[in-house]
């Protein structure tokens, strides 16, 4: 036995062990010595379901300011798709492990924590938000961790990410879980409830304010589903960009001002020459004036969009930064169509508007984020969920752009939907 199991004193009918099986609850605060995880490893690189395999690996150990959680569910997004492939960098890149477990949302239970952890306790049921840094930089202590050089992505450029049945993680890195939720729900939209909150108020000035207008691309989709959300609380118009027109009423619902299907427009893709053929370019133009025509068909005439939340990248930034107000901002927080962006730069530096470059959140932008969901202002979005053995599948999914509208869930140690805290799924 080891001396993690020798410490615990477990209630009567529990048993002490190395191992538990998926759903299989220690006593509270024991740690056994191994777990579950879905683990890639370099030589496996490729689609989700070849490269994700489940592997008995050994649990995390924690420092100081560290907290390890008992992961009852997780959330599915893309930088899982991104490890499993390697591209388009290889999470052992970074950190050199010899086996990756992805997955950066996770809620659970806190089941250790470090000696100079001071916030949180053993029991305590917490969201986690994926933003890690070494802490000791200018930017950790007055400036902003985001631009930290030590700044990483827990779960893609650390190798302990949630989709294990225990996690280590920073104690910068736990909040509140939102108790009227599921583990389900809990587990699937920090990370792009905090991205798309960064990107509408981490910029200034640009700060999202009650009548501007906001274009955003993918709007049924998680990330736009968390902006059309933010946009609709805080006073603001969001005109969400879809590719079906059975996602409209999902937009509108919540609280769009109105929605363009991009298929009924023709102007997609890299910029044409702008010194080349110039027939071609004003055909080009034409098409992206009728797209702006749409949007001012929402916003009245002659009212170009504040912001656009932008991240297909190559096929739409050349629209976004031309339907874009003098003086506003597209920001981007990704390129899902390609990273090769163009854009017509008279129109830029001339009207003055800013490009600019948005990454996940730092802890107060994320509890910020998560106090509206604590408050019941902003909605999950949980579109599916998953059980422990289809996390590949839920990864294929997403790789091929099959999944539902919203954020995907999955089931770890909460094996069974619809449970609400850690009795729920003692009891079964």
């Amino acid at each position: 036995m080891s001396e993690a199991a020798q410490a615990i004193n477990p209630a009567p009918g529990q048993t002490v062990k190395d191992l538990y099986e998926i759903g299989e609850i220690p006593p509270l605060g024991h740690v056994p010595a191994n777990m579950y995880a879905w683990a890639i490893r370099r030589e496996r690189h490729g689609q989700p379901n070849t490269a994700m395999l489940c592997e008995v690996v050994p649990t995390p150990e924690i420092d100081s300011h560290d907290v390890l959680i008992m992961v009852m569910a997780a959330g599915v997004n893309y930088n899982g798709v991104w490890a499993a492939l390697g591209k388009p960098v290889s999470p052992f890149d970074y950190h050199k492990a010899e086996y990756h477990v992805a997955g950066s949302d996770a809620a659970g239970v806190v089941w250790k924590v470090g000696n100079k952890v001071k916030r949180w306790k053993v029991g305590d049921e917490v969201v986690v938000h994926c933003n890690q840094t070494d802490g000791d930089d200018e930017e950790c202590n007055g400036g902003d961790p985001m631009n930290s050089p030590s700044q990483r992505i827990w779960g893609y450029e650390t190798a302990d990410g949630s989709f294990a049945q225990f996690t280590r993680v920073q104690a910068q890195q736990v909040m509140e879980r939102p108790k009227h939720l599921t583990w389900e729900e809990s587990g699937c939209y920090v990370l792009t409830l905090a991205t798309a909150y960064r990107m509408l108020f981490g910029h200034r000035p640009h700060i999202l304010r009650p009548g501007h207008n906001v274009l955003v691309w993918g709007a049924s989709g998680g990330l736009g589903s968390m902006a059309i959300q933010l946009i609709s609380v805080s006073g603001a118009n969001a005109i969400g960009v879809i590719s079906e027109e059975d996602k409209r009423d999902f937009v509108m619902n919540l609280g769009a001002k109105g929605v363009i299907n991009r298929k009924k427009f023709d102007c997609w893709g890299q910029l044409p020459d702008v010194d080349g053929d110039q027939a071609v370019f004003s055909a080009y133009m034409k098409k992206v004036r009728e797209f702006g025509k749409a949007i001012w068909d929402i916003t009245g005439k002659g009212n170009d969009v504040d912001f656009v939340f932008e991240h297909p990248g190559e096929a739409t930034f050349p629209v976004s930064c031309n339907v874009v107000k003098r003086g506003g901002m597209v920001v981007y927080c990704a390129g899902t169509t390609g990273f090769n962006l163009t854009f017509d730069a008279r129109f830029v530096w001339m009207r003055q508007k800013r490009i600019q470059g948005s990454h996940f959140a730092n802890l107060l932008q994320a509890s910020q984020a998560n106090q509206l969901v604590i408050e019941r202002r902003i909605d999950p979005c949980m579109s599916e969920v998953f059980s422990w053995d289809e996390i590949p599948t839920a990864h294929m999914k997403m790789l091929a752009n099959e999944h539902k509208p919203g954020n995907m869930a999955v089931l770890i140690q909460a094996k069974k939907p619809g449970r609400r805290s850690l009795e729920d799924c003692i009891d079964g």
